[in-house]
């Protein structure tokens, strides 16, 4: 017999285990109570699968929601982001608006300092 690719024979000691977890495994399965047969065991069966699946349902359509609420947010920003918008621009520099607003009261600042040293100073 070829061995499968990527696994090598096993030995006695583990084909040993492997057989009496099967083993556990088929009796965990004969101990498990057997349906009874009945008209309604097709829908009941139904309802209990439904009923995990709601959660799981709900949580994928909240999830879809917010999907494409993300999409749309995306496509309003690209379109706003693409059209041109008029942008009126001052026709002064920053520094000239300020110097507007904030005018200089005293004339005295802008003049040159002149120093007056009197002769007993010397």
């Amino acid at each position: 017999m070829i061995p499968m690719r990527g696994s090598s024979n096993p030995s006695n000691n583990e084909k040993l285990g492997n057989d009496e977890k099967l083993d556990a495994l088929f009796r965990a399965f004969a101990a498990c109570p057997t349906p009874e047969p009945s008209a309604n065991f097709m829908p009941t069966l139904w309802q209990k699968i439904e009923a995990r699946q709601t959660f799981t349902f709900s949580f994928r359509r909240i999830a879809n929601a917010f999907a494409a609420a993300a999409v749309a947010l995306t496509v309003a920003l690209s379109v706003y982001m693409y059209v041109p918008h008029a942008q009126a621009l001052p026709s002064q520099t920053y520094v000239d608006i300020l110097a507007d607003a904030n005018p200089i009261v005293a004339p005295d600042l802008m003049s040159p300092a002149q120093l007056e040293l009197n002769e007993s100073a010397r």
